[in-house]
């Protein structure tokens, strides 16, 4: 599903084809995405797939993986204790942030709501998030970690990557929106990534989104091309006024069904390859040994609700 990263918002829609890539050329890079491969409420064990997906990553020797959360089970009550919860990132750990660190392949994640929800009652697993990956900050090149490993931004081969700390439904908490305000002084294409998707993808979480269209209004003033989300355990690469919208399948527990669809979505990680000429193609890979695409045809031609309708990536051409 070839696209261009753009600015010119007005030529994008217009074309509904590619996306511009500015003056400044961006090398070849590749970046996988998974998401939400927890188990069951506190589980330190992880489904076969997981450990299948992350050989297959570490064989496809990508530049950068991203995680877009739930990757523990916390978030409910009676509340885990801290030894409970510790085990279960060392569990994690073990079985797909040492991997990935012994293959030199740098680890951006972002917290889910199972991870660390900023609901109240949940501070203290919120607190050994920021332990966990604190002890464990991957050699990116950070423009703004004082954040980390909540909200924070960093810069790849002329890509700026933002991770937003979305566990909550509705908009951004704190000083996000005005800090992404800041980003189009970079000039550099944006792509966000966060567990909440800004718009809905799967039957049954409809209401379990950012769904603020102030941040998409400053998705379109500052270059943002690509947004990455979980929780919706569905894979969609969709597209809506310029900016590019993916929802990761989940590699763990619970895969859902796309909106308007009777079929579950395949457990899968997402593969997007931007090449030098600047062009960048969406795909899944599905389980059980993550060789096999996902056919786009076997998706949905949109995804329609009140909230917004995201056509599928590969019908712009």
């Amino acid at each position: 599903m070839p696209r261009r990263f753009g600015r010119n918002r007005l030529q994008v829609a217009a074309a509904l084809l590619v996306l511009l890539l500015p003056a400044r050329m961006v090398a070849a890079l590749d970046v996988i995405v998974i998401s939400d491969l927890n188990g069951s409420y506190g589980s330190v064990r992880y489904d076969a797939r997981v450990s299948n997906a992350v050989a297959r990553i570490i064989e496809m020797k990508p530049d950068l993986v991203i995680s877009t959360g739930d990757m523990v089970a916390g978030q409910r009550k009676p509340h885990l204790s801290e030894s409970e919860v510790r085990a279960m990132w060392r569990a994690f750990h073990k079985a797909v942030s040492d991997p990935l660190e012994r293959a030199g392949i740098p680890f951006a994640v972002t917290p889910g709501n199972h991870d660390a929800s900023a609901y109240g009652g949940f501070e203290r697993e919120r607190q050994i998030f920021a332990q966990e990956w604190g002890a464990r900050k991957p050699g990116l090149n950070l423009v703004n970690g004082d954040g980390y490993p909540f909200f924070y931004t960093f810069e790849m081969e002329g890509i700026t990557f933002v991770s937003l700390d979305a566990t909550t439904l509705g908009p951004l908490t704190g000083s996000q929106m005005r800090e992404l305000s800041a980003l189009s002084d970079t000039g550099n294409p944006v792509v966000t990534f966060s567990h909440l998707p800004l718009w809905p993808f799967a039957q049954q979480r409809e209401r379990e989104i950012i769904g603020d269209p102030g941040l998409e209004d400053l998705y379109h003033r500052n270059g943002v091309v690509l947004h990455l989300s979980g929780h919706h355990h569905a894979y969609f690469p969709g597209w809506k006024d310029g900016v590019a919208y993916v929802s990761q399948a989940c590699l763990g527990g619970g895969s859902r069904r796309l909106i308007g669809e009777t079929d579950r979505s395949a457990h899968s990680f997402t593969h997007i390859d931007i090449d030098a000429s600047g062009h960048f193609d969406v795909e899944a890979y599905k389980a059980p040994d993550f060789r096999t695409r996902v056919d786009p045809r076997s998706l949905p031609a949109e995804v329609r609700t009140p909230k917004a309708v995201l056509k599928r990536l590969d019908l712009f051409r």
